[in-house]
């Protein structure tokens, strides 16, 4: 080990505890740090990633709802985070279905957990089965090099089972103040935009410019077509740039969630496997087959 250095921790860290004030009790967590980036990690939603700080700055959306470990309706619940994932048995609003699905709620089973020289490497389980029915492991790897700005995310669903099940996912990575603020832009190449709505469609034309907070303004969503899977958002002001890269092949869909409400200022980059609404349609996972989806998170300083 370097001779400056008298324990690791002065290098990065990663600590596991538990929540103990209000909703949040009972809400187990991994705390990381390789120096640059800060992430949270929600042990017991999923592996999702609470919250995200680089270089001491916060990057990602928390609704006014906080985190609860409560199961209550979604409006009062959804957390936002820096990532969300929605799945496996809906995502969006369908009839009879929760709003995104159920796959955040269900609690990680922690694999490995190690912080070294080569960087910070958490590994997680999340079953989804039924009686006579699904047998579905999801596997979730988050890897992050020491010092370095950016997050790496693998995900593996395996079907165990003996049929054909079906499945869809979406990524909700969702970014806040002070990253998300009046100024900020959007970067990508899309080929095709269509508003989800009339009041969207009244500003497509700027939907990639972000501006001041507007009490009580209606959200706006866009279904993108993409030329590569990528995005990024730029806040010139701030000096930093926030990109998002994914799996492609596996994620062919995106949608914009930008919501410039005062209150609930957010913006959501969300690759996923299916159109929404009523171009909704499930993907096939065969007995005994593999899928592999990624997302490499980044934030840059001075881009």
């Amino acid at each position: 080990m370097d001779g400056r250095i008298s324990n690791f921790m002065q290098v990065a860290s990663v600590r596991r505890y538990e929540l103990t004030e209000g909703p949040e009790r009972g809400l187990r967590v991994l705390d990381c740090d390789n120096g640059k980036l800060r992430f949270l990690l929600n042990e017991s939603k999923a592996l999702d990633v609470m919250q995200l700080y680089h270089e001491g700055q916060n990057i990602s959306f928390i609704s006014k709802n906080g985190f609860t470990a409560r199961e209550i309706p979604f409006a009062n619940r959804f957390e936002g985070g820096m990532l969300y994932t929605c799945g496996l048995d809906s995502v969006g609003g369908r009839d009879g279905f929760e709003l995104h699905g159920t796959h955040h709620n269900a609690p990680a089973k922690v694999t490995r957990a190690e912080c070294s020289k080569e960087g910070i490497l958490i590994e997680a389980e999340i079953s989804e089965t039924e009686l006579f029915g699904k047998n579905l492991v999801f596997r979730r790897r988050v890897f992050s090099a020491i010092g370095s700005d950016t997050l790496e995310i693998s995900d593996t669903p395996e079907n165990r089972g003996t049929r054909t099940e079906n499945y869809c996912l979406l990524y909700h990575v969702n970014v806040g103040y002070p990253m998300l603020d009046a100024g900020a832009r959007l970067f990508d190449d899309a080929e095709e935009v269509v508003p989800r709505t009339s009041w969207a469609a009244r500003y497509a034309e700027s939907r990639c410019g972000m501006k001041a907070p507007v009490p009580n303004e209606e959200e706006m969503c866009y279904f993108l077509k993409l030329k590569t899977p990528r995005i990024s958002l730029k806040n010139a002001a701030l000096g930093k740039t926030f990109s998002l890269e994914w799996s492609g092949d596996t994620l062919p869909h995106f949608v914009e969630w930008k919501s410039m409400a005062a209150g609930d200022y957010a913006l959501g980059l969300e690759p996923c496997t299916t159109e929404l609404d009523g171009g909704f349609a499930y993907s096939e996972i065969g007995a005994g087959e593999k899928v592999l989806f990624s997302l490499s998170i980044r934030v840059q300083s001075g881009a």
